[in-house]
């Protein structure tokens, strides 16, 4: 297990480095700077700011510092919004979208790995047909098109939920965490889907097997041998699409926090995207890649459990 973890370590960093050096690499290659917006700043205004962030330095000593930046995990200053740091925006912004899409990855898992279930014991009859039917809507149709349908219907409508906004109230008691019901439901829907399908499928291979077949002659009750038996058997495949998946929720959505008004770190990404900061598209696409990685390795290390028959091998 130690040389395991050893060898996916240095593997891992090897993928953060190039993720790095091929973001830096873009960044550079992109026409203009992150002051190009800035029409009405004098020239020699223009020569001080690029000195005080060495963006006249030869482009090897660029990257060479900031790799030395990264490998402390000091992402540097923001070249737009002054005053702030990567590691701010980030420290700031990521809680926010960790406590939505955390919500929203656990309503995809509670509802879509049931319904998946649901509908493969249920092949060919209405149940089937109703999650086909939901998971088609939820897998075919953009997330905008789902949040603004939930915000006309429930908000706008019915008024049951806030339209939009953000109250970071909602993990305490309170009714701040009505602000955060639209957008989860709106976040959680894709993967939601995604499971859905998985599950079904999986188990609708894993209810003819052997096996299944040997622990129902032995007289074990049902729903022993759906759970115990098939569907742990068909979670193999929902955990190994959740580590990317879950990386890109927690990071934030971009349109749905757009939509919502949510401050959290894809707001961040998109508007550092218009504003050419490229400190803050390097610094968080560099934390994407190592929230990636760290849950791959989590998801390796989760086989083992879900499945003894799997060892990992040093």
């Amino acid at each position: 297990m130690v040389r395991y973890l050893g060898r996916r370590l240095f593997s891992n960093l090897l993928t953060v480095w190039l993720i790095a050096t091929l973001t830096f690499g873009i960044m550079h290659t992109i026409p203009g700077d992150p002051f190009t917006s800035e029409k009405t700043l004098p020239e020699a205004v223009l020569l001080n700011l690029k000195e005080k962030y060495h963006l006249n330095d030869p482009l090897p000593k660029q990257y060479i510092t900031y790799l030395g930046n990264v490998a402390r995990w000091d992402l540097g200053p923001s070249f737009a919004q002054k005053g702030r740091s990567v590691n701010e925006i980030i420290n700031q912004g990521f809680p926010v979208s960790a406590r939505v899409g955390g919500a929203a990855i656990l309503v995809a898992l509670l509802i879509g790995i049931p319904l998946g279930a649901l509908a493969a014991l249920f092949r060919d009859k209405w149940p089937d047909h109703f999650v086909t039917v939901l998971t088609t809507i939820g897998i075919s149709q953009p997330g905008f098109i789902i949040a603004t349908l939930l915000q006309y219907f429930v908000a706008v409508k019915l008024k049951l939920l806030p339209v939009a906004l953000w109250s970071d109230q909602w993990k305490v008691p309170g009714d701040g965490w009505k602000f955060a019901v639209l957008p989860v439901i709106a976040l959680s829907f894709f993967p939601l889907a995604y499971f859905a399908r998985l599950v079904r499928s999986n188990m609708l291979e894993v209810l003819n097997q052997d096996y299944m077949r040997t622990a129902r002659a032995k007289g074990l009750p049902r729903l022993t041998v759906i759970i115990k038996h098939g569907l742990r058997n068909a979670l193999l495949s929902v955990i190994t699409v959740l580590a990317p998946l879950a990386a890109g929720i927690l990071t934030g959505s971009l349109v749905i926090e757009r939509i919502f008004a949510i401050p959290g770190l894809g707001k961040e990404f998109t508007t550092s995207i218009f504003n050419r900061d490229y400190t803050v598209i390097m610094g968080v696409t560099v934390f994407y890649a190592v929230l990636i990685v760290t849950f791959n390795l989590a998801v390796d290390v989760l086989y083992t459990v879900v499945d003894p028959r799997i060892q990992i091998a040093d």
